[in-house]
């Protein structure tokens, strides 16, 4: 976490230098007025500590505040930084032929000003279309056929949310437009995979109530995701639990005969106290080894065989459909063809645009649905709020339903 933060702040300051510098050689300002812009620029890059502090200290209308003014300038201010890097990559390029050729190709490159310029209304174009976007949640749907329901079950739906961020800029406005959409769908299980909460999540009352309007058949399950832990996990399990959420850490649960899932903590927890560290394939094992399938016709339950037939009796319904829990899609290479769907989000898709390609290349997938082989199968689901800036690009908020047809 220390490393992350001090990674973060350096490239933060960077970023806001670079700026000052673009913004200094289009404008020529004095001193006069380069002062108030770098004061400016010095509160904004401490302004996630500011959000903190004043939020650790109940300071709940300054840390409101601060969230928006600090974290909308976030999202502009990295925009600017990516268009303008590549601005300059293009001034480069033209230097470098003009260097080869001996030529001078000055005409072709952009002035101090408009390379200034340019960057800073395409950022805030872009913000304020993402800001728009972020706000727009949209659903998901996918359909999995299946052996795995019990007989007489045609079908069983499953929706999803992740990374809402409930905290200082997600309230409840956001979040009761995410519970609309999630009650339209009509979910017969609901699960929250990870980052429900954000921030230090102080004066969040009556927020969890809105999820106790969701009454799925087969209940409501949670994990934990790395926000949990930074949160303070026990007030973040505490509000988890008021909603109505079963928090599965590193344990499994079969429900009613009809499903299993699989919940593991986020390895964010490593440092702090309560975090449980499983081996996946021995959380898997119990449900795996020694399973019962359904004889369609008898409703006798007889041990799995390894041919799949019971002598005598009808072929028996493969047993209980698992799904596994996973904050970060990280899938355990042992574990395929153990579980049928993993869910998990964290990503985000990156957010913002340009940083899809951090996500890309971080993860097998960042985003939708990837056949794992093996009969498994791992959906990422976007996320239904924001970290930081306030904003989404090229990546909008989604629920997911999934749905369980049988065969």
């Amino acid at each position: 976490m220390e490393l992350f933060l001090s990674v973060f702040f350096l490239i933060y300051t960077s970023a806001h230098l670079y700026v000052f510098l673009k913004a200094r050689a289009a404008l020529g300002f004095g001193i006069s007025a380069g002062i108030p812009l770098a004061v400016f620029m010095l509160i904004m890059s401490v302004a996630p500590l500011l959000v903190f502090f004043s939020e650790k200290y109940h300071q709940d209308l300054m840390a409101r505040l601060m969230s928006y003014i600090g974290y909308t300038w976030m999202g502009v201010l990295f925009l600017f930084v990516c268009i303008g890097g590549v601005v300059d990559l293009y001034h480069g390029i033209i230097y470098l032929i003009s260097l080869v050729s001996h030529t001078k190709l000055s005409y072709l490159t952009p002035s101090a000003k408009t390379s200034f310029y340019t960057p800073l209304i395409l950022a805030l174009a872009m913000a304020i279309y993402g800001y728009f976007e972020a706000r727009n949640v949209r659903t998901e749907k996918i359909t999995i056929n299946t052996a795995k329901l019990p007989h007489g079950m045609k079908r069983l739906k499953i929706v999803q949310i992740s990374d809402v961020h409930i905290g200082l800029i997600v309230r409840k406005r956001r979040l009761k437009n995410i519970i609309d959409r999630v009650k339209e769908a009509d979910p017969d299980i609901l699960v929250s995979t990870g980052d429900l909460v954000d921030g230090q999540i102080n004066g969040l009352s009556g927020l969890a109530e809105l999820f106790k309007e969701i009454k799925p058949r087969y209940g409501k399950f949670a994990i934990t995701g790395n926000h949990e832990f930074y949160a303070g996990i026990e007030h973040a399990m505490n509000f988890t639990r008021n909603a109505g959420f079963r928090v599965l850490r590193g344990e499994g649960i079969t429900v009613k005969d009809v499903i299993t899932v699989i919940g593991i903590d986020d390895q964010a927890g490593g440092p702090f106290r309560g975090f449980k560290a499983v081996s996946e394939k021995a959380l898997l094992s119990p449900f795996t080894k020694g399973r019962f399938a359904r004889l369609e016709k008898t409703g006798v339950y007889e041990q799995d065989t390894v041919s799949g037939f019971v002598e005598g009796k009808e072929q028996p319904v493969p047993a209980e459909f698992i799904l596994v829990l996973r904050h970060r899609p990280i899938v355990d290479k042992e574990s395929i063809g153990q579980f049928d769907l993993q869910l998990s989000g964290h990503t985000h898709k990156g957010q913002l645009f340009p940083f899809r390609l951090i996500t890309k290349l971080s993860y097998i997938i960042d985003a939708g649905y990837l056949d794992l082989g093996g009969n498994s199968a791992l959906y990422v689901n976007r996320g239904a709020g924001t970290w930081g800036p306030p904003m989404r690009l090229m990546s909008p908020p989604e629920i997911t339903i999934i749905e369980l047809n049988r065969l």
